[in-house]
């Protein structure tokens, strides 16, 4: 957060002053900041700087848009940006007075250029490093020992039959899911397969998975959870965004939830290869569902030595909605469906989202040495503890 403070507080007199340039009255805007930011999981840091603001309607508001855009810059591409253009988007929506028209247009004309700036700063994330792509060979590994690992895998998280849809990744099929829908089934979850043979990531399958949805939504009598690794993420987030009567919560493992239009992955070679035609060209609207952050539960599975999709990508904005979680595991993009670490997560993320409970409340102390943050809090105890 301590790289990020900088950013909203420049971002928060930006929004602020845009407010008063829409017709709103100092007080007003502030109010609006402070309802945006409630939610926001810094919100303890975040609502004094809104509070103490000071806002005049002499600011600069170009020089606020131009430091607001560099800092976006310089921190590089984030899903987080779009909880700052939605707020953007809200305050330039707010109706002023009828004498107000130009001021309006001028607010109007920011917005969208403010909207452009961060496409163009989210369209930079590079593709997966040639190193991370030889790390792919793991999976190999992973894939083998899950055999010997997984009897040794806790299985404490109650199920109690209720329903879970498993969608493989891009090139997959039901196989691949096999080992998180036989963990979860030991739990007391009541698991479905998704029955189409290979993923080859075509909308032609959404017909058929929207009446599978159907089915089991109707046989139980409750909302269903959809689980989706890689491009079986991008169904889970579509079918949420169709059906969230119908839909209890998702979970992406290292799937590309947005921005897919401009990501760049080698995995596009071997979709051009097989179908002869770009995923872009063919699949343009069905990608862009993908956008809009479904009004369900979301907890994005993601590694940072992912080979094949980047990471970026994958992960959800956890600013947007505090029912919005990324978790980091280790292991390659391919073995993720072996990875007993992704197997816990998995149920422990619908357990916890069931119940309305955080991830930490649902894991374990001993179960979270297995996670990069785990770690990562353990090296910053060391250069942060007093002595």
């Amino acid at each position: 957060m301590n790289e990020k403070i900088y950013l909203y507080t420049t971002f928060t007199r930006f929004a602020g002053t845009l407010g008063l340039l829409n017709g709103l009255t100092a007080t007003a805007s502030k109010e609006l900041l402070l309802e945006s930011f409630k939610i926001h999981p810094n919100s303890e840091q975040l609502l004094p700087i809104i509070k103490k603001m000071e806002l005049a309607q002499d600011e600069d508001i170009k020089f606020l848009f131009n430091e607001t855009i560099r800092i976006c810059d310089e921190l590089g591409p984030s899903r987080e940006y779009i909880t700052l253009l939605m707020i953007v988007q809200s305050i330039g929506a707010v109706v002023a007075a009828p004498d107000k028209l130009k001021e309006n247009q001028v607010t109007d004309a920011i917005v969208e250029r403010f909207k452009q700036e961060i496409a163009n700063i989210n369209q930079q994330i590079p593709k997966p490093p040639l190193f991370n792509m030889l790390l792919e060979t793991r999976s190999l590994i992973e894939w083998a020992s899950i055999y010997a690992i997984y009897p040794m895998i806790p299985k404490r998280i109650k199920g109690d039959g209720r329903p879970v849809l498993l969608i493989p990744p891009y090139l997959g099929d039901d196989y691949s899911t096999s080992f998180v829908r036989k963990y979860l089934s030991s739990l007391g979850f009541k698991t479905y397969r998704w029955d189409m043979g290979f993923n080859m990531v075509k909308s032609h399958y959404i017909p058929r998975l929207e009446e599978k949805l159907d089915d089991i939504y109707e046989k139980h009598g409750e909302k269903v959870s959809i689980v989706g690794w890689s491009g079986g993420g991008i169904f889970a987030k579509i079918m949420a965004n169709r059906h969230p009567n119908q839909v209890e919560q998702i979970i992406t493992i290292a799937s590309p939830v947005w921005g897919v239009m401009e990501m760049k992955t080698p995995v596009y070679g071997i979709l051009e290869f097989f179908r002869g035609k770009s995923l872009k060209e063919r699949n343009k609207r069905f990608l862009a569902e993908l956008e809009p952050i479904p009004d369900v539960p979301v907890t994005c599975l993601y590694t940072k030595t992912d080979g094949l999709v980047p990471w970026k990508h994958c992960m959800e904005a956890e600013s947007y909605r505090s029912n919005i979680k990324n978790i980091e595991v280790f292991g390659s993009h391919s073995g993720l469906g072996a990875n007993a670490s992704v197997l816990m997560m998995t149920a422990n993320a619908l357990k916890a989202n069931l119940l309305g409970l955080s991830i930490n409340e649902a894991t374990t102390k001993i179960e979270r040495i297995l996670y990069p943050n785990y770690w990562r809090r353990k090296k910053l105890k060391l250069f942060t503890s007093k002595a």
